[in-house]
């Protein structure tokens, strides 16, 4: 917001909680691309099983290399991991380790851990190779630091081309068994509580997977169609957005607010499970500006 006069909905919102001394704490598009968050939700729902993330997030995968002696590397390791490093996919605690002799040679200013300054040294060393996500790159460096027995670390950060398959938008998943397409549509409207569905052309094939993308999700077409999704659950289609099912999958937009619905339970019982002496309202209030008739 650049001001807040009370002009708008969403001023006058923020308003009125600054007189009642509330904070907002808006978590959208972070929730939007969580594991556990809003399409999650969706997937729980509808009762997908083994989701997946629909569209990964792109270079937040990055690499730390650095080298230790021998003696000291299991220390070092062990607290990058704590820190968060290590992580691919499904798989903890991984990383990759080459053995090697380093060399260095301390001026007057020096103060080696290993050796007399001013003397060339050899050293048997590992070359420490771990993966992280990109937002844990602080907590990484400062593990490393505290943990490294050299007065100089020497450390290369890159950048790796893997996609982060637990951060991204929507998810994908697969229903116990196969419902049709009638059958699918009415656990959609009574999951959701829908009085109508605007979908694409029925194909007359059974449905098994689902991709699912909560709020505006036309940009997620193609990537519903890549991961081979029987339907593609979403809101806020346009006329021409449909035109894109091809005959190779149907696009049911069930609306914005309906998908987003159960966010507000997600909230909830992290809250409660977190803070469980605090006193926590789940708020009862449709906000759907849009009516059916």
């Amino acid at each position: 917001l650049k001001r807040i006069t009370g002009d708008t909905y969403v001023q006058k919102a923020v308003i009125k909680a600054v007189q009642h001394r509330i904070c907002i704490y808006a978590t959208h598009t972070a929730l939007d691309n969580s594991f556990e968050g809003m399409n999650a939700m969706i997937c729980k729902k509808i009762g997908l099983q083994n989701k997946k993330i629909l569209i990964p997030q792109k270079k937040s995968i990055r690499k730390l290399t650095t080298y230790v002696p021998e003696e000291s590397v299991s220390k070092v390791r062990q607290a990058i991991f704590r820190a968060g490093g290590g992580s691919i996919g499904n798989y903890d605690c991984c990383s990759f380790n080459i053995q090697g002799k380093g060399s260095f040679k301390g001026n007057e200013n020096a103060n080696p851990v290993l050796g007399i300054k001013g003397s060339l040294e050899w050293v048997d060393e590992i070359q420490l190779n771990i993966t992280y996500p990109r937002h844990k790159e602080k907590a990484l460096l400062n593990a490393l630091f505290s943990t490294h027995p050299y007065e100089e670390v020497a450390y290369e950060i890159t950048q790796i081309e893997n996609n982060n398959q637990h951060i991204g938008i929507g998810m994908n998943g697969v229903l116990p068994k196969e419902l049709s397409e009638k059958q699918f549509f009415a656990h959609l409207k009574e999951t959701f509580n829908l009085k109508v569905i605007r979908h694409s052309r029925l194909l007359g094939k059974p449905i098994k997977r689902v991709a699912v993308l909560g709020g505006s999700g036309a940009f997620g077409i193609a990537a519903a169609k890549a991961c081979k999704a029987d339907v593609f659950v979403t809101g806020d289609l346009k006329y021409h957005d449909f035109f894109q099912a091809e005959n190779q999958i149907i696009l049911a937009d069930i609306g914005h607010f309906e998908t987003e619905q159960f966010t507000k339970e997600l909230l909830y019982s992290y809250l409660i499970e977190k803070f469980p002496n605090f006193a926590i309202v789940l708020s009862k209030e449709n906000t759907n500006p849009i009516q059916y008739t």
